[in-house]
């Protein structure tokens, strides 16, 4: 026996949904509530504001704020220290793109002269950052003897190859300030 069109399991008595509508109708998530539109703004910008007072905590070193890598005592000495000095290897990048225009002028001696001042460069910040690595340590493990002492030597060169401005987080403390 066939169903006739009048009949309620048929669903024939209405025009067919436009697709958006079905498609609509399918992806609604039982798991998530349905919000408004005002609803999902709102929520996006308090969860911008909250992301910007993070953020500002964390480049005034707030140690809250801080990830675990640059927290503790120790680590805001090491910070505070590399800050307190000038280093070859925060100016290296300017260093390079200076290199790169005097490698364009077509004499062989510039180029030359060029290409040496960079590995010269390059040579000494690597020679500062291994005795700023062990001078941090000794330092660290002297005035700190309960923290451990490891990676700090890493992270000071790390910090100290950053130029200034880019530091995160900011420096706290002016160049050639006594730390110790």
């Amino acid at each position: 026996m066939t169903k006739s069109k009048s009949s309620p399991d048929n669903k024939k008595g209405k025009p067919t949904p436009k697709r958006k509508v079905a498609e609509a109708k399918s992806k609604s998530s039982i798991l998530s509530p349905a919000t408004s539109r005002s609803d999902k703004k709102r929520l996006k910008e308090q969860t911008r504001l909250r992301r910007t007072e993070a953020r500002a905590a964390f480049m005034r070193g707030d140690e809250n704020a801080l990830p675990y890598r640059d927290k503790g005592a120790a680590r805001r000495f090491v910070r505070n220290y590399v800050d307190s000095r000038r280093s070859i290897a925060e100016y290296f990048l300017v260093l390079i793109i200076f290199v790169l225009f005097l490698t364009i002028i077509p004499n062989p001696t510039i180029q030359l002269f060029a290409i040496a001042i960079m590995y010269s460069a390059m040579l000494y910040a690597a020679i500062d950052g291994f005795l700023l690595s062990r001078r941090v340590k000794r330092l660290v493990i002297a005035k700190f003897p309960n923290e451990s002492a490891r990676g700090v030597g890493m992270y000071a060169w790390l910090r100290s190859t950053q130029m200034r401005r880019l530091r995160a987080p900011a420096p706290q403390v002016k160049i050639g300030a006594n730390v110790n």
